[in-house]
């Protein structure tokens, strides 16, 4: 087994995307992402690779989409306020069909907001970045070793689908320092018959374009990549469980959010109360299936976020008015405690403990 190295979260995640074969990265400044910025600046020309600082955001992620046209494993990086500045360029990534990596680590919002930590971006991230219609593949780890592992495969599940995806982080995890075993270096395939890299005039031109003025083109297209999803649903939902399948009081957190609800968990069944935790890996597509197998036994929903209640909504969808479905959170870059979700556990459970 390889040696354990400590690591703060935003280095791991320019290392490990190294380590699957990313040789171009385009981005600008913004905390509290830009330590994945500045690694990148120092690692990229001693491997051969490509760093550049753009003049914005939007200049970033117009680079890569042209990087990605080309065939070649490309990522940025930013923080809440620079996604909404890449979101027009996102859509048009989407809309040509290629692969892309995109890091979000998430501060607190809207506007300028705050530089702490918060999950401020769910919406943002699963339903509404861009214009058109179109989704992401979204991931979300709870530790700096689950980012560095979820980097390759969101590599991988990128290229499979054509699409973007984008690691949902967020302040507390880039920030933090944690030991991780970092993966072996790889060299993506170079199958990517679709991309605009030369043909040598064997074959006819390759074009990457998401502008089609005839309607009837586009709602082709559209109803193509929406099969494309479906597919996504059934077959890369993931999440973790803990104590689930016993338990009468059911929390749903992600990321960073999950590691508080986990210690509310271990707090609540010191005192004989049955609470248990699902952990969304993929926040899109949304693990339903995971969640809709416990909607039976469990007497109560309980969504933890660092927000005021995002995906509170996908876990009510799911439910579907069968069982109670509560939300506790705090916004701003307040970051909430064990005993406060503890708190609401023993509410939810009817105050006896």
């Amino acid at each position: 087994m390889a040696d354990k190295v400590l690591m703060k979260g935003n280095e791991a995640i320019a290392e490990a995307a190294i380590a699957a074969g990313c040789r171009h990265f385009f981005g600008y400044p913004i905390t509290p992402q830009t330590e994945v910025a500045a690694y990148m600046s120092k690692r990229m020309p001693k491997i051969g690779g490509v760093y550049l600082q753009a003049e914005s955001e939007v200049a970033s992620i117009n680079m890569v989409l042209g990087a990605g046209a080309a065939g070649v494993r490309v990522m940025t990086s930013t923080s809440s306020p620079g996604i909404s500045l890449m979101s027009e360029g996102i859509s048009y990534i989407a809309g040509s069909d290629v692969p892309c990596l995109i890091v979000n680590v998430e501060r607190g919002g809207p506007g300028l907001g705050g530089i702490q930590p918060s999950q401020s971006d769910y919406f943002q991230a699963t339903k509404a970045t861009g214009h058109g219609d179109f989704h992401m593949l979204v991931l979300a780890p709870s530790t700096v070793q689950e980012t560095v592992d979820l980097i390759s495969d969101a590599f991988d599940l990128g290229d499979k689908y054509r699409m973007p995806t984008m690691i949902l982080s967020d302040g507390l995890l880039g920030q933090m320092m944690e030991p991780v075993v970092l993966p072996e270096p790889k060299e993506p395939t170079d199958n990517k018959d679709w991309a605009a890299k030369g043909h040598q005039g064997k074959r006819a031109h390759n074009v990457i374009n998401s502008l089609y003025i005839e309607p009837k083109v586009l709602e082709d297209l559209n109803i193509e990549r929406f099969k494309k999803y479906e597919q996504i649903k059934k077959t890369e939902q993931r999440a973790e469980e803990y104590l689930a399948d016993d338990a009468d009081i059911i929390l749903v957190a992600f990321g960073a959010s999950s590691r508080i609800a986990h210690s509310a968990v271990d707090m609540a069944r010191k005192d004989g109360i049955k609470a248990g935790l699902i952990r969304p890996i993929t926040l899109w597509p949304f693990p339903e299936k995971t969640i809709e197998k416990h909607v039976d036994h469990a007497k109560a929903f309980l969504s933890v976020e660092m927000n005021m209640g995002q995906m509170v909504e996908d876990v009510k969808l799911v439910v579907h008015n069968r069982k109670p479905v509560r939300f506790y959170g705090r916004t701003g870059g307040v970051v909430p405690t064990p005993k406060e979700v503890y708190n609401e556990i023993v509410k939810l459970n009817g105050g006896d403990c």
